[in-house]
């Protein structure tokens, strides 16, 4: 079982960075593949980034790549996300989920475990 808790949402204008932190408890975090889902007022959750259990793999949607930078310490039981050159349409609850495979997915339904979002608000 793993508890998740996203931190370092806020409201920036277009341009800056923020850097969300996804704290993990319990046994299985360095078992598990991490990621970063968003979803947007009515809109599904999307994927944004996935990282391997060992961290030597990532992988970023299109809409953020070479913007975003999935990372995790698991020594620390956390996993992080570096956005910089924010736009508006990131927008959004940041997820981060966890799933007990070392492989990262870019389905939503994969993903076992879920925090309860953080919000990113970027003005234009």
């Amino acid at each position: 079982q793993v508890q998740l808790v996203e931190s370092g949402g806020g409201l920036v204008q277009a341009g800056a960075s923020l850097r969300l932190s996804c704290a993990a408890s319990g046994r299985t975090f360095s078992n598990s593949a991490m990621g970063w889902f968003r979803q947007a007022p009515g809109k599904e959750r999307e994927f944004v980034a996935g990282i391997s259990l060992s961290g030597s793999l990532t992988r970023y949607s299109d809409s953020v790549a070479g913007r975003f930078t999935i990372s995790r310490n698991n020594g620390r039981n956390s996993l992080y996300l570096q956005m910089n050159n924010l736009k508006s349409e990131d927008t959004a609850v940041y997820y981060c989920a966890g799933r007990q495979l070392w492989a990262i997915s870019m389905n939503r339904n994969d993903y076992m475990y879920w925090g309860q979002g953080t919000q990113v608000t970027v003005s234009s």
